[in-house]
């Protein structure tokens, strides 16, 4: 892994300070970093090799958010790059020669979603799914999920979770099965697939106010013009049910995208969808070419899980800083240790944005975390997505 900004070179002088310090410094940096320092001095080495460094760093990165895209340049190898709301740079997450090992050349990959230390693409070509491990250096081919073969377009950001942890992962995702919503889940451990279909006649199914957290998560089946089906899954037990949200649109209200996706004219707004919320990006109309961002509102379930209901709005202020001409718009929305973070990227004249914003649960409090030039000019974007924090183990 490399970053963007070089560390400081006097590696023997910082050497000498006392152990405690050393650990203390070290602990707080970002796992690239650490794997740099690691690489100069033997000290430096044995300290994060610790099984009580380790862990302390576990502990302490869980509490990081990381942003990952995925990028594209023809003719050139793509490249991953990670952002840690804790830091003000890039890192590029080496994972090229790991993918080479299994990945035929020539094929389309495309960036799904992370936790923790794991990476999941999808191969366009063979239409097969892979697993990769930048830290430990290792990939794994999924076998085919119940659904069969699937292309990139088939894997919808908010349909989709990977729960990692002890050195194994569950990958979850949600699809429509003759109207009705089944979640497909694979162990690692076990190397295999299982398939669970929702159900709607559970006691107090519809009391989604008391799923949400950590013993629940929330898949999106279906996001139409004005319903929503969304599965919620319990993390430790059997549980998978269905709530259907209606979205009532206000009379002065147009068009819509439920899909996470804002292009051309043909709408005023762009909706994006991610565990059991909903963002609602409003634009004006610059000219025929471009749009100017207006205002962003989150929307959560309401208790019944029957309808979304408003929470808050990025103030004006914010707005400001942030508004831009934009001819194309995505997003990514997620909700992780009370609070909702979306990313919002955009394109205009072949010039990328991102946009990253934070709304602290508790506090009802927006924030904006400003992000550096990523360099994407003459990039296709191949996958974006937010992640826990990376480990040493």
């Amino acid at each position: 892994m490399e970053s963007h900004r070089s560390l400081p070179t006097n590696v023997v002088g910082f050497s000498l300070l006392p152990s405690e310090l050393i650990q203390y410094i070290v602990l707080r940096l970002a796992l690239p970093d650490i794997i740099r320092v690691r690489a100069l001095n033997k000290l430096i080495a044995s300290i994060v090799s610790d099984d009580g460094f380790v862990r302390d760093y576990a502990r302490h990165s869980s509490s990081a958010s990381w942003l990952f895209i995925y990028k594209k340049r023809w003719h050139r190898d793509a490249t991953l790059h990670g952002f840690v709301d804790s830091d003000d740079r890039w890192f590029k997450v080496s994972v090229a020669d790991i993918l080479k090992t299994i990945v035929p050349p020539g094929e389309d990959l495309y960036f799904l979603t992370a936790s923790g230390n794991q990476f999941m693409f999808a191969l366009n070509t063979s239409q097969e799914i892979i697993s990769v491990n930048p830290v430990t250096k290792t990939i794994r081919k999924i076998p085919p999920s119940p659904l069969g073969p699937r292309g990139t377009s088939s894997w919808r950001r908010s349909g989709m979770k990977l729960l990692s942890g002890s050195g194994h992962f569950r990958f979850l995702f949600a699809e429509m099965q003759e109207n009705n919503p089944v979640v497909f889940e694979y162990n690692s451990e076990t190397d295999k697939w299982r398939s669970r279909k929702a159900r709607e006649d559970v006691p107090h199914a519809h009391a989604h106010g008391n799923m949400k957290g950590g013993e629940y998560i929330s898949l999106s089946a279906l996001n139409g013009s004005t319903e929503s089906v969304i599965t919620v899954i319990g993390i430790r037990c059997d549980t998978v049910i269905v709530v259907r949200p209606i979205f009532n649109r206000g009379g002065n209200e147009q068009g819509q995208s439920a899909i996470g996706f804002s292009r051309g004219n043909a709408i005023v707004q762009l909706h994006v969808y991610g565990d059991g919320n909903m963002m609602i990006v409003r634009s004006d109309c610059a000219d025929k070419r471009s749009r100017v961002l207006k205002a962003v509102e989150l929307w959560g379930l309401s208790t019944d899980g029957r309808g979304w209901e408003f929470i808050s709005r990025v103030s004006r202020g914010v707005i400001d800083q942030i508004k831009r001409p934009y001819g194309v718009m995505m997003g990514c929305l997620e909700e992780r240790q009370g609070k909702v973070r979306a990313v919002l990227m955009s394109n205009f004249e072949g010039v990328w944005d991102m946009i990253w914003l934070c709304f602290d649960i508790e506090r009802k409090e927006w924030s904006w975390v400003p992000l550096p030039d990523c360099k994407m000019k003459g990039s296709n974007m191949a996958g974006i997505t937010f992640s826990s924090g990376l480990t040493l183990s």
